[in-house]
């Protein structure tokens, strides 16, 4: 890969980490808010609960993007961004494009997606 799209997708990286981290402090935030307010019936506790379990999965979510945006980081840093994780083939720059913490080529994003690929 050369070095002007290696630096696009690092620019992408970096600001979609910005941005999920900015929206995890504010997601953790809601929670906790969403905490401290009390219930006063059954349906103000259940919606209550439902808020609290969207939020968290919401975060959750959001964390394994992060994550997955720092493996990109790191797999740059290695000379391996680009590469598939698991077969090692290059991948293809449309996915890059579409999904730049992506760790798997095509195929094998649908290898794991089936449950065939660990």
């Amino acid at each position: 890969m050369d070095k002007r799209h290696l630096e696009q997708y690092r620019k992408r990286l970096l600001e979609r980490k910005e941005q999920l981290l900015d929206t995890v402090s504010r997601t953790e935030h809601d929670g906790r808010e969403a905490d401290e307010e009390p219930a006063h019936d059954l349906a103000d506790k259940a919606s209550s609960s439902y808020t609290k379990e969207f939020l968290f999965k919401k975060s959750n979510d959001d964390r394994f993007i992060l994550h997955l945006i720092q493996e990109a980081l790191e797999r740059m840093g290695s000379g391996a961004y680009g590469v598939c994780v698991a077969c090692g083939g290059e991948m293809q720059q449309k996915r890059l494009d579409a999904v730049p913490w992506a760790r798997h080529c095509i195929e094998c994003q649908e290898k794991q997606e089936q449950g065939l690929l660990q």
